[in-house]
């Protein structure tokens, strides 16, 4: 059992049951160091201290739980959105389910074809960031991912998209254990928008590489699938040039584990990122956990970390989020916000945040609360005819408000507050 050998052990027979990619001669070198840094760091364990609240075995047991399918009569999230769609089936891609790789202001290849050409813009960017990202944490599943992931998309934008790309990832087989690897460089003066839905597989394991050249916005909007018994390991490595903007929000119900990390790193002045998320938990097998590390190392730089979580009948959500400014890392604005509304006595929210700052003219704040829903308000509510189950999600809605506003599209946010709005009033 799992339990029962070696952490090295354990990296070996995971490591083993997935086939490397064979590509170019600098494919095939960037995944041979990773697949050497994922066996020196070992698979994470509870013993390490960014793993201390979620147990990870359900993310490195082989071969993986199976996860019953889920089917449900409404449409795929983002349909009334004019986009571009590119579906993957059990982390793998289906072109016939999916529109053509075209999108004005961008060219798409799938990570096959990029990996491939001798000669390829990917080559300084493919597991770049996701090794600069190991430091100081270790992420030895963004690096297993870098070494044996064969399917995902390269993609370079070169102008302002006016549609968004939406890739949905379909949960297909109760036995799948999928690896994506996406990567996405933006140009200078150049503007994307990223859509992801779906569940992906049993067992789900992505990286996504985001280089924001200066003067460039990048704008990530991911639902993650409602599954009931899936195990998702999502990363985000991003890195900000000058003047430019990220912004990246998630909303997450269902599943047995979710584990989303986002990394970002400043490197130009005058840039601005947000990682926000909204998360909807019920029943005791859901357990969530969103980490963020941000690292300040330019000036006049503002980030925003937001994270709202509504629990119920024993859910688990966590927070670990960390903002380092690096000492010639001057003017930072650094926001850092997460809360937990427990619906009942059983559910739990664990927040760990940090600030780690060298500079000394900066701005950097911190909070975290854990409550219940307001009875005051419930009554309020009730003594005006609302019906009592109606007026808590009124006021879940409204709890989850600060997350959503993150969003920079109107049309996204409704959508957003739709799917959740419908979900409470399934439960």
């Amino acid at each position: 059992m799992n339990s029962l050998i070696g952490k090295n052990e354990i990296s070996d027979t995971l490591a083993d049951f997935f086939i490397q990619p064979n590509g170019a001669t600098w494919a095939n070198n960037i995944r041979s160091e990773a697949l050497v840094a994922f066996n020196d760091f070992g698979v994470p364990t509870k013993r390490d201290e960014y793993w201390k609240y979620t147990n990870p075995q359900k993310l490195t047991m082989i071969p993986t739980e199976p996860a019953a399918l889920f089917s449900n009569d409404e449409p795929p999230m983002f349909e009334s959105i004019d986009r571009v769609k590119i579906v993957f089936v059990d982390g793998i891609l289906d072109l016939s389910q999916s529109d053509d790789l075209i999108l004005e202001g961008a060219t798409i290849e799938t990570l096959v074809d990029a990996t491939s050409k001798d000669i390829h813009w990917a080559k300084d960017l493919f597991g770049s960031l996701e090794k600069n990202g190991q430091k100081p944490v270790k992420r030895p599943l963004a690096a297993l991912n870098t070494a044996m992931a064969a399917e995902g998309l390269v993609i370079r934008i070169t102008d302002k998209c006016k549609k968004p790309l939406a890739i949905r990832y379909i949960h297909n087989s109760e036995t799948s254990d999928a690896l994506v690897h996406n990567i996405i460089k933006i140009e200078s003066n150049a503007q994307f928008t990223l859509l992801e839905s779906g569940a992906g597989a049993a067992r789900f394991n992505s990286v996504l590489e985001v280089d924001v050249a200066d003067n460039a916005d990048f704008h990530h909007v991911r639902t993650q699938g409602r599954d009931h018994e899936r195990k998702t390991v999502t990363h985000i490595f991003g890195r900000l040039g000058k003047e430019s903007i990220f912004k990246s929000f998630t909303m997450t119900v269902n599943g047995t584990l979710t584990r989303n990390d986002a990394v970002l790193e400043f490197t130009g002045d005058n840039a601005r990122a947000t990682v926000a998320g909204a998360t909807a938990g019920d029943g005791e097998s859901f357990h969530h956990d969103d980490t963020v590390f941000i690292t300040h190392d330019a000036v006049n730089c503002e980030s925003r970390q937001v994270f709202k979580k509504v629990l119920r009948n024993g859910a688990t959500g966590v927070f670990q989020g960390k903002i380092l400014v690096k000492a010639d890392a001057q003017k930072t604005d650094g926001y850092q916000i997460s809360q937990g509304l427990l619906l009942d006595d059983n559910s739990n929210f664990l927040a760990k945040p940090e600030l780690e700052i060298y500079a000394d003219d900066v701005a950097c704040s911190h909070g975290s609360t854990v409550g219940a829903i307001d009875e005051d308000a419930i009554f309020y509510l009730v003594s005006r005819g609302v019906p009592r189950k109606q007026a808590q999600d009124m006021l879940v809605l409204a709890f989850l408000a600060e997350a959503i506003d993150e969003i920079d599209s109107n049309d996204l946010a409704d959508d957003i507050n739709d799917r959740l709005a419908a979900w409470m009033n399934r439960r």
